[in-house]
């Protein structure tokens, strides 16, 4: 019996080589794109300042093995590590998304493109070192803008319209790809090698949602976006020793990306790249919470007042949503770890009408242990509404509303207080930027001394002068 597959090798995906043209050609022009990745810059690293205070985040960082010593590596900003970069780009992309406080992208799927910053950072220090030691001028911090404002196009692009989360995949697969393709291009590397790098990008073994959703929520989606971001370096580096890629690695019949992983459906695109996604990307300013619960803690922070004296005579709470955040995160039952709770929007809520507040360390069990937390949870409903559902997918809305209204046993209630956009929102940027800055300088004095943390502000707060500073001397900077 003879076989009719042809073994004729095929042109690259175009999916896969409008990724490589886009890392390697396309020129960024827009002024709002790298004014909105310096504060993405800054608040990402913040994010990773505070998450070096918590035990579970610093144990999986570090060498993979005690004392190695790696000659011109890669340092991890707020600490004392110089590693090699896929090893570096683990322990920034970990501590950045430890506490789920760093930006947002929300469309068909969801994800946080400044994880990609691990990746980017680690490499960019790791050429930078080498050069100079060689005696060749290093990188210079627009250049990481740059690619971050790259990498929040791949992701968030393939994102608009493509849900991977619907079946069953990770958010943190286009961490991969885009890290993959921004870090092989930051590399030098050809057309050729970037599309082969892209391309087993798409090949691995891609992350479940496993440890996102009840009854197995866990520690993982803390970590997952800095293996993927260091995963994109290791084949980085990979392709441009000269390892072979896989052209039609989605489009394959039986053994390809779509046929295998995505029910035999190519992806569709509503934009080609540009800047789009880092000019409208989502910052979380307020609360360390999952996105889509941000409007309903920020409506239960504005109720604080009234029920604080009255929490023990309320009767129930109606959270009205949207569909997105009723499938993700609304939760019954008992929640076992920080993990599980900062992914229930009725703990969210229930700290904010509580505590009049929301930190990462109301997902510890000492504030879990409340009896009036589960108390109130018990009382809350989640209801859609279907026009809210549209916003958050109409492109030139992008909504992420949610409305509370507390009811009383006597027959009282508030009123139904109800936000579309959140203070991260592109549509309030003028007045989140302020509150994002302080939130920067918050997290500067959890791990620098007076001195350091000004010289780092006035770095970061001038355009011009951070986009030319060296960026071996801007990581010099946050050695703690």
């Amino acid at each position: 019996m003879s076989s009719t597959i042809s073994n004729n090798r095929p042109q690259p995906d175009k999916v896969i080589t409008d990724i490589a043209d886009y890392a390697l050609k396309h020129a960024i022009k827009s002024s709002t794109a790298y004014a909105t990745a310096r504060l993405c810059l800054v608040d990402t690293l913040g994010c990773g300042f505070e998450a070096l205070s918590y035990p579970a985040c610093t144990k999986l960082m570090g060498p993979i093995v005690a004392g190695t010593i790696v000659p011109n590596g890669a340092r991890v900003p707020g600490t004392s590590f110089v590693l090699d970069p896929v090893t570096a780009a683990f322990n920034i992309g970990c501590m950045i998304r430890w506490l789920d406080f760093n930006d947002t992208w929300l469309a068909a799927e969801w994800g946080h493109p400044s994880d990609n910053l691990g990746g980017i950072l680690a490499t960019a220090d790791w050429i930078s070192r080498n050069n100079v030691a060689a005696g060749k001028k290093p990188l210079v911090m627009r250049d990481v803008l740059t690619g971050m404002i790259k990498a929040h196009e791949i992701q968030g692009v393939i994102a608009l319209e493509n849900s991977f989360n619907r079946v069953g995949l990770d958010h943190v697969l286009l961490v991969k790809v885009a890290s993959t393709a921004v870090v092989t291009a930051m590399l030098g590397g050809t057309r050729e090698e970037v599309v082969n790098a892209v391309s087993n990008a798409w090949i691995d073994g891609q992350s479940l949602r496993t440890y996102r959703h009840a009854p197995n929520t866990g520690s993982r989606k803390s970590w997952a976006a800095g293996d993927a971001t260091s995963r994109a370096v290791r084949l980085a580096l990979m392709a441009l020793k000269g390892e072979m890629g896989y052209p039609s690695a989605l489009s394959a019949k039986t053994w390809g990306f779509y046929d295998v992983l995505f029910k035999g459906k190519p992806f569709t695109f509503e934009r080609k790249y540009g800047s789009y996604v880092m000019e409208n990307v989502l910052f979380k300013i307020s609360f360390p919470a999952e996105f889509h619960a941000q409007t309903a803690v920020e409506c239960a922070v504005n109720l604080h007042d009234q029920v604080r004296d009255r929490i023990d005579q309320i009767k129930n709470i109606v959270i009205t949503t949207h569909e997105s955040a009723i499938r993700i995160i609304d939760k019954q039952g008992p929640l076992g770890n920080p993990a599980d709770r900062d992914h229930c929007i009725q703990y969210m809520t229930a700290i904010g009408l509580l505590k009049g507040n929301l930190t990462a360390a109301d997902y510890e069990d000492s504030v879990a242990a409340d009896p009036r937390v589960d108390a109130l949870r018990n009382k809350m409903v989640c209801v859609e509404n279907r026009q809210w559902s549209k916003d958050y997918l109409d492109p030139s809305k992008r909504s992420i509303a949610n409305a509370v209204q507390v009811f009383f046993k006597d027959g009282s209630k508030t009123a139904n207080v109800a936000i579309e956009y959140p203070i991260g929102h592109r549509r309030r940027r003028k007045d989140g930027v302020p509150l994002l800055e302080a939130k920067f300088k918050t997290n500067l004095a959890r791990r620098f001394a007076s001195k350091q943390q000004q010289a780092i502000l006035d770095l970061c707060k001038d355009q011009r002068r951070l986009e030319a500073t060296p960026v071996n001397e801007f990581v010099d900077l946050f050695v703690s």
